[in-house]
């Protein structure tokens, strides 16, 4: 079979990026597949081309709206009008309509908390679906647990739907995720296509300063001096609310994007990024996500992440273009034990977990057994998912191994702010790999994170004025 011409005649392209053509010729052998491949390096590909050559439906589980919405519409601009997506914020009249033409569809989409429920189930379960692909395929590690517990319970939807052909998607997974994608998805001796996540045009940069203040004026003063587009990403909505204001009145076009906008605000500000009416961005975690932008040249941290995998996801997010684009992380000593609230705050502790099961065990319902125990929205939905499945204590034991899973990801990326060797080997080393070439623009610890390239246009001049200046006054000395 003449992939490479049927990727020109279908998608105007003449050769594959690196992975695409073999996970795409074990997807059309209907094996099961995990393409782990870094941002930028075209995954959708690796679904769309195949399900053009096959039969039936391709139904993708994707984890956001926005991450749907954008995928529908660059499907569309390619000239394929049978996809559409299935979510909660369609009308009841929109959502029968795409029930009574999914025959004419080839590509649906559709959140895990959507295909869970048993009408949707039973309604999908009897179409022919050539290819099962789950997007974004991280999540079952990364938040299936403690966050979202339906994209545990695909593998069960797998199974209803015959086995289909399942195509998992990720721009990261160490050994411990891909494990757990195994498991949960059901998958049948998969073939793992892995590719480098060294990306040698990004430079790595831990800035180290003392106050929350001194970041404030850090990004101020970054911001001013170097150019864009880019992507700040802080922990909190009220932390990008606040930098957003006090960045636009020093003149910097930025907007803050985070779940607490509407989402139309959310769909308009992304769109002004993309267009490049707004150059930067003052993001929660919520952003980034199937934002096709090639051309962002910085991605700030003004807090650590909770993980090396959600680090290199996110930093990944500059230079799509292949162009040069700067990594930095921003670090406080508070850091540290903030993160770590935050990583654990959703995951109940035992007395919790005892009081939360006795209270549903007398007729209580979830929301008030949730509230009387103090657990959070999010830690009642984990606790209600095992309960389903496991005993009280080994609910505990499974929640003991999640907190010390958790702290040791924490663990890498505070070795990672403390490193005294290459950042980038630092990284890579998390996910069993090291770099295969050397870098000339590497990281702030080899010394070679120069950012003279990423001076705007004015501080260049200023910069050369000064410079023009210091020649002056040598000549005059000689």
């Amino acid at each position: 079979m003449d992939l490479r011409q049927e990727l020109k005649e279908r998608f105007g392209f003449n050769e594959f990026r690196p992975g695409q053509e073999d996970v795409i010729r074990s997807i059309l052998k209907r094996d099961d597949t995990i393409a782990i491949l870094p941002t930028g390096m075209g995954k959708s590909l690796c679904y769309q081309l195949p399900g053009e050559m096959l039969d039936g439906l391709v139904l993708v589980i994707s984890p956001l709206v926005s991450l749907m919405e954008d995928q529908v519409a660059s499907i569309r601009k390619r000239g394929e009008k049978r996809v559409a997506a299935v979510n909660s914020f369609l009308s009841t009249e929109q959502r029968k309509y795409i029930f009574d033409e999914i025959h004419t569809i080839k590509f649906l989409f559709i959140s895990p908390e959507m295909i869970s429920r048993p009408d949707m189930t039973n309604f999908l379960i009897r179409l022919p679906i050539s290819i099962l692909v789950v997007d974004e395929a991280h999540c079952i590690s990364q938040w299936g647990f403690d966050f979202r517990p339906d994209y545990l319970r695909l593998g069960e939807f797998i199974r209803l739907a015959g086995k289909p052909p399942v195509l998992a998607l990720t721009a990261t997974a160490d050994a411990r995720v891909e494990a757990d994608i195994i498991s949960y998805l059901h998958m049948s001796n998969p073939n793992v296509i892995r590719q480098s996540l060294d990306r040698p045009n990004l430079t790595y940069t831990v800035q180290p300063l003392e106050t929350e203040a001194d970041k404030t004026t850090w990004l101020k003063e970054r911001l001013k001096t170097t150019k864009g587009p880019g992507i700040i990403y802080v922990a909190s909505r009220k932390r990008a609310e606040e930098l957003t204001r006090i960045l636009q009145q020093e003149g910097i076009t930025i907007a803050s994007y985070h779940a607490g906008k509407e989402a139309g605000d959310r769909s308009i500000i992304q769109q002004q990024f993309l267009t490049g009416e707004i150059s930067w961005i003052c993001a929660t975690n919520a952003f980034g996500m199937g934002v096709h932008k090639d051309d962002i040249r910085q991605v700030i941290h003004d807090q650590m992440p909770a993980s090396a995998a959600a680090y290199v996801q996110e930093a990944g997010r500059g230079g799509r273009d292949g162009e040069r684009s700067a990594a930095v992380l921003l670090y406080v000593t508070d850091d540290e034990q903030k993160v770590r609230f935050i990583v654990q705050r959703d995951l109940p502790d035992e007395p919790q977990v005892r009081h939360f099961v006795a209270m549903r065990a007398s007729g209580q319902s979830i929301e008030s057994s949730a509230e009387l125990a103090g657990i959070s929205e999010t830690g009642s939905r984990v606790v209600q998912y095992y309960l389903e499945t496991l005993s009280l204590e080994n609910i505990l034991k499974t929640f003991t191994k999640l907190k010390y899973d958790k702290e040791e990801k924490l663990r890498q990326m505070i070795a990672y702010v403390h490193s005294k060797t290459c950042l980038r080997e630092q990284l890579l080393s998390y996910f069993d790999e090291t770099s295969q070439a050397k870098h000339d623009f590497c990281c702030s610890v080899c010394g070679t994170a120069k950012y003279d390239w990423l001076l705007s246009n004015e501080r260049l001049g200023n910069r050369r004025r000064l410079l023009q200046w210091e020649e002056r006054i040598r000549l005059l000395l000689c």
